[in-house]
């Protein structure tokens, strides 16, 4: 059994200097307070254009986003790779919505693929489709209905660029993640990833769509999923998250007059989490599974699924991995006993990875647990250096 509390490994690489500043960011973020007041004046001065750049970039930047560019990124792959932690870029850049930014971020995303296939530790590459797209058109393609002449360029548009990053990714070698967006118009998109999985996961898994487990109906969908798969000849990769956007869609629903797609409870939230993984280790040899989350009880589940059903660690068909900045004594200890960890490592320039950075201090105040967490394992590791001395 892996040991988590081992804080040792888990925070090696960081320095003293650094530990205690994630001390205090922490117990900062520990404050509902705080973070608000924090997360109302950082949008405001994003509103104002007010520069807060060096306020941001050696705090919460440093400690959750890997650097402004893919270039800055590499020393923070480089120091993650020493203890056989590998990396994700993700362009983490939120909001944008003109054409030219969708080509800027599309350009990015093209980029950050040709990096990974440059890079051993740099071993998928991620995008958000939304990023490429107005969800608009997602959401009147989910719904079935027509287009008019401009709204089928863009999604004409949208399909070409899925399929070349998909298609630049198959020819590198590294997988390429498409994370999941709202339940509204998720449909169109998981239509869309089957038909690139079809094309291009004929041998092994290269597009790998993103199930929300907090949502109801996505075991059902899963299974589907793989029958579709299984009909048509083609590995299924599925990312398996909780879930990001709880309030939004039940205050949709709720507003709009629907069922609720979220699972009422945490506990029906984890039982469908971890039957999805129960079901992907079942059929290893037709699904590829990628683990992301920062619940211990889900990663000791699939460690032990593994280790009845005699999977080595090093299966290159499953893959587990945390947000940088986030959940060390996972990431670190399940890599220091061999298994395939991978650090979700954000990057952008500050001021447009600002909504980013908000959304990751608010989560960490409401999710129950995370912050008192990440900071007690922070305070014994800091602790069990100064007895070494």
């Amino acid at each position: 059994m892996i040991n988590f509390e081992n804080t040792e490994i888990a925070f090696a690489y960081r320095s003293n200097s650094e530990l205690s500043k994630a001390k205090l960011l922490f117990k900062s973020v520990a404050s509902p307070f705080v973070v608000k007041l924090g997360s109302t004046m950082l949008k405001l001065a994003t509103f104002l254009h007010i520069p807060v750049r060096w306020a941001v970039k050696p705090t919460i930047f440093k400690h959750f986003v890997g650097g402004e560019s893919l270039k800055e990124c590499t020393p923070v792959v480089e120091i993650l790779s020493r203890y056989n932690v590998k990396s994700i870029l993700d362009y983490s850049v939120e909001g944008k919505s003109s054409p030219t930014e969708m080509e800027r971020a599309y350009n990015e995303i093209m980029s950050s693929v040709s990096f990974a296939a440059s890079n051993p530790n740099v071993v998928f590459s991620v995008f958000k489709p939304t990023g490429l797209i107005d969800v608009n058109v997602l959401t009147l393609v989910s719904e079935g209905k027509s287009l008019n002449q401009a709204q089928q360029q863009q999604y004409n548009l949208f399909l070409s660029r899925v399929d070349n990053l998909c298609a630049a990714a198959a020819q590198s070698g590294k997988p390429i993640l498409i994370d999941a967006e709202d339940s509204w118009y998720q449909k169109a998109l998981d239509e869309i990833i089957e038909g690139m999985m079809a094309k291009y996961n004929t041998n092994q898994a290269v597009v790998f769509n993103t199930l929300q487990m907090y949502r109801t109906d996505r075991f059902d969908y899963l299974k589907a999923a793989h029958k579709r798969a299984l009909d048509k000849g083609y590995v299924l990769g599925m990312k398996y998250v909780r879930g990001a956007y709880m309030e939004k869609e039940r205050e949709r629903a709720a507003r709009m007059g629907y069922v609720s797609p979220i699972c009422e409870t945490k506990a029906a939230t984890d039982k469908n989490f971890n039957d999805a993984i129960k079901y992907s280790v079942s059929n290893i040899d037709t699904i590829t599974t990628f683990c992301g989350t920062h619940n211990q009880d889900s990663v000791n589940y699939l460690v032990c699924l593994m280790e009845s059903n005699g999977i080595a660690p090093n299966d290159s068909r499953i893959y587990f991995s945390q947000l940088y900045g986030m959940s060390d004594n996972l990431s670190f200890n399940l890599a220091a006993a061999g298994y395939n960890v991978a650090k979700y490592v954000p990057y952008g320039p500050v001021k447009h990875v600002m909504p980013y950075l908000i959304r990751r201090a608010e989560e960490n105040t409401s999710v129950k647990g995370q912050t008192g967490r990440e900071l007690a394992l922070i305070k014994t590791e800091i602790r069990r250096r100064r007895r070494s001395r």
